[in-house]
């Protein structure tokens, strides 16, 4: 295609207002459409930050969105409905998660891990919960981590 526009927009709610419309508007692009289309793919991120690829053919004002995933944290805070992680996260805990929404949030971010695997984008995803001070199923990530690295933990297929 042609134009590459790249913004972070909050989920399902996409306006005509900037960011979105400065950015299309010289790109002779139906905005609305294009606002439509992106609050219809992004509605299962509300209240997230979503990055949104808008790719547009200048000629035939064709266009197609690439939605990203929000960042693992905020997949979290979502999961647990917490504004914002721990600010001490060795003393200070903030939620704790089950495996299945560990797995949950793995499978939202496996398009777009490094790992190769079900048990690396897990892993991933436990290596935040660390940092955020949260708790998986009652202990320490880094101790479910050890049991999921040793087998004594199966995860499902993703």
């Amino acid at each position: 295609m042609g134009q590459v526009i790249e913004v972070l927009v909050e989920g399902g709610k996409a306006t005509p207002g900037p960011p979105l419309g400065p950015a299309l508007g010289p790109m002779g692009v139906n905005v609305a459409q294009v606002v439509k289309a992106i609050n219809e793919k992004t509605k299962d991120y509300a209240g997230m930050q979503v990055p949104v690829k808008i790719d547009i053919d200048p000629k035939t004002k064709e266009f197609t969105i690439t939605i990203g995933t929000p960042p693992t944290s905020a997949l979290i805070k979502k999961e647990l409905g917490i504004e914002k992680g721990s600010g001490n996260a060795r003393t200070e805990k903030v939620g704790n998660l089950s495996l299945e929404q560990v797995v949950k949030i793995a499978k939202m971010k496996k398009d777009n891990s490094l790992s190769y695997d079900v048990k690396g984008v897990v892993l991933e995803v436990l290596g935040t919960c660390v940092s955020m001070g949260v708790t998986v199923e009652g202990k320490d990530p880094r101790e479910v981590q050890k049991l999921i690295k040793n087998n004594e933990i199966t995860l499902p297929n993703l």
